[in-house]
């Protein structure tokens, strides 16, 4: 029977009237995802079980640099909307006895990310040599295999998608094909450093941006608020995705680039204007808050011109990180999106309080 499936940094933020902020990335579990070199193929899970299905990569995920702090993390979000990371491609799967094994112990079924075979059409196609239809965009017909090509040097690869669901997974609809040794399928969606660079980008993990008051009372109208950082605080973070026996790599860098504050209220004013404070030279924010400039305006900061009046408003503070990558292309550095991450939290401000005599 065959069938198939259908798919119709830790940033804080410290409002003080002076607000400090800190940065750290840590690392989301390395993916140590089976494939070749894995008894029966398939791949192994973040808790160590094994499996077959076409939603595990083999891709190796580890950082290299940065990845220190704890708190809660998140995920980048792209700043370009129509950017995402790939949502399938192809990678090698089984050996030729490892195929041979698990086929004939029933352990396999996934001929590609939308195909479903039963025992007898895997050892008809991979064994006995029987063609089958790919559902690539051209239709293709794929060739069978003798005896798995036990005696061969190479893989099979197979269509990976981390969401099978995914309408754009279906572009890899090719069957589970061979490939020898040390070479890469020259077809759409086989892997590159570009793609693993995206790879990569997808699982750098962030620290949420936590806006603290201090002191912890009301911030006041017309009261500047300071922010800064201090130099040191922001580290760059690299991480990097290599497919096991390919030969490819990527190393993504994730670089703080700007603090960016949105008030949350049209009467606000925002310093600078634009509400974008760039990280110094020194990896520094803006100046520290000191005793006697409660009444300048900040380089970095917000002023509140308008109470709440019993509804806070929602201050919005998030850092771009500038994302590059270099890879086993060895063609130098490239850019991908920035990526933003942010976090919300509810601001009183209250009028200054006054009694006349």
């Amino acid at each position: 029977m065959r069938s198939t499936r259908s798919a119709i940094g830790t940033v804080a933020v410290r409002v003080i009237a002076p607000l400090a902020i800190v940065s750290a990335l840590v690392p989301s579990p390395a993916l140590a995802l089976g494939g070749p070199g894995h008894e029966g193929g398939g791949s192994v899970d973040d808790e160590g079980n094994l499996g077959a299905g076409v939603t595990h990569s083999s891709i190796k995920v580890t950082y290299k640099s940065g990845g220190e702090g704890g708190g809660k993390k998140g995920t980048l979000a792209p700043i370009d909307p129509n950017w995402k990371p790939p949502a399938c491609w192809y990678e090698p799967a089984y050996t030729p006895e490892q195929l041979k094994k698990a086929a004939e112990a029933g352990e396999v079924d996934d001929a590609g990310i939308h195909e479903f075979w039963s025992d007898a059409i895997f050892i008809d196609h991979y064994d006995k040599g029987e063609a089958n239809d790919n559902f690539d965009d051209e239709n293709s017909r794929a060739e069978g295999y003798k005896n798995y090509n036990i005696g061969k040097d190479g893989y099979f690869w197979r269509g990976v998608a981390p969401d099978d669901t995914d309408p754009d997974s279906w572009d890899c609809g090719r069957i589970m094909f061979w490939q020898d040794a040390g070479t890469v399928p020259d077809i759409p969606h086989a892997p590159t450093p570009e793609m693993l660079a995206e790879y990569a980008y997808d699982k750098v993990k962030v620290p949420e941006t936590e806006v603290e008051l201090k002191p912890e009372a009301k911030s006041t109208v017309n009261m500047p608020t300071w922010v800064w950082l201090d130099k040191g605080t922001f580290k760059d973070v690299k991480v990097r995705a290599e497919l096991p026996n390919t030969g490819l790599w990527a190393e993504t860098t994730a670089k703080p680039k700007s603090l960016h504050l949105e008030p949350g209220t049209s009467d606000a004013e925002t310093f600078p204007a634009s509400g974008e404070c760039v990280i110094n030279e020194d990896g520094s924010i803006g100046t520290p808050y000191a005793k006697g400039k409660s009444k300048q305006d900040p380089p970095c900061g917000i002023k509140y011109l308008r109470a709440t009046g019993g509804k806070p408003y929602q201050l919005k503070a998030s850092i771009t990180w500038e994302i590059s990558w270099e890879g086993s292309d060895n063609d130098g550095k490239h850019l991908l999106p920035n990526g933003t991450f942010e976090t919300t939290q509810d601001m009183d401000v209250q009028e200054i309080q006054s009694i006349n005599r």
